[in-house]
């Protein structure tokens, strides 16, 4: 039978020593259910959509990865061909892996190929013309004195003086000279002898003399032109020895210092002209 005894009043717990349980508030147990099923709720849906993105989106992958070759490939990427069901297998019996090919076709074997160099037509033989050793020698240069223009540089003796030359052929061959760079200085003069000797300075005195190859004697055989007071006529300057040029005294060829007499200004003043013929 149950028990039809008054409960003490909730209100007042001080006067029947009753208090309420607070360590639980009412509908704890299906709060926390509710809780727990809406977060199991949430955790379903999100996965789903996930796995379905996931899904949409492989396709798209697929089309973006290089397959074949072709002309659609952006500029400047390598795509990779595929190789084909046909080819042939590799030695070791598995098939070999394409090689990336670049996306421009390369040109062709016969492309590459340089053409075969045409053989420049030979030039004709000319006819009549001279071989070089059955050429006229061009005549040498030689060195006459304006204030005795029948008189000319000439080796005799082994010394050069200035003497007339007359008809014979080793007189004429005496008083020719071939002019070349100054053995010492490019920019000016030295004078070969037919039988190869120069002519040099010794002792102030201009000696026809063999070429020893010491630069002392590159330096006496050679000589600078500086203007003289004649027209078209110069003054030999030595190298080694500036302030002295070639002049002529007693007919003998001479370097002597320069003097501002008009004697000197003569007999140092010669001209440079085609050797006789």
């Amino acid at each position: 039978m149950p028990d039809e005894r008054s409960r003490p009043p909730q209100d007042r717990p001080w006067e029947s020593g009753w208090a309420p349980d607070t360590t639980r508030a009412p509908g704890t147990r299906r709060l926390w259910l509710a809780g727990a099923l809406a977060l199991a709720t949430i955790t379903a849906c999100v996965t789903a959509v996930t796995v379905t993105g996931d899904r949409s989106d492989e396709p798209a992958r697929r089309a973006a990865e290089p397959t074949t070759l072709g002309h659609s490939a952006p500029g400047g990427l390598i795509s990779f061909a595929t190789p084909s069901k046909g080819a042939s297998a590799s030695p070791e019996g598995h098939r070999g892996r394409p090689s990336p090919t670049p996306a421009t076709s390369a040109p062709t074997g016969s492309a590459l190929a340089p053409e075969p160099q045409r053989k420049a037509p030979e030039p004709p033989e000319s006819t009549g013309s001279a071989k070089p050793s059955e050429r006229p020698a061009s005549p040498g240069t030689s060195v006459r004195s304006v204030n005795y223009p029948d008189r000319y540089w000439r080796v005799r003796d082994g010394s050069v003086r200035l003497e007339p030359i007359g008809l014979g052929a080793h007189q004429r061959e005496g008083a020719s000279f071939r002019r070349v760079a100054g053995l010492a200085d490019p920019s000016c003069s030295s004078f070969a002898t037919a039988d190869g000797r120069y002519l040099r300075h010794r002792s102030f005195i201009l000696v026809a003399d063999a070429d020893d190859g010491s630069s002392l004697f590159r330096k006496d055989a050679t000589f600078c032109s500086r203007p003289a007071a004649a027209s078209g006529a110069v003054m030999l300057e030595s190298v080694n020895h500036p302030g002295r040029f070639l002049r002529h005294r007693d007919f003998r060829v001479r370097l002597d210092p320069y003097e501002p007499g008009a004697l000197y200004r003569a007999d140092s003043a010669f001209r440079l002209v085609a050797g006789p013929g």
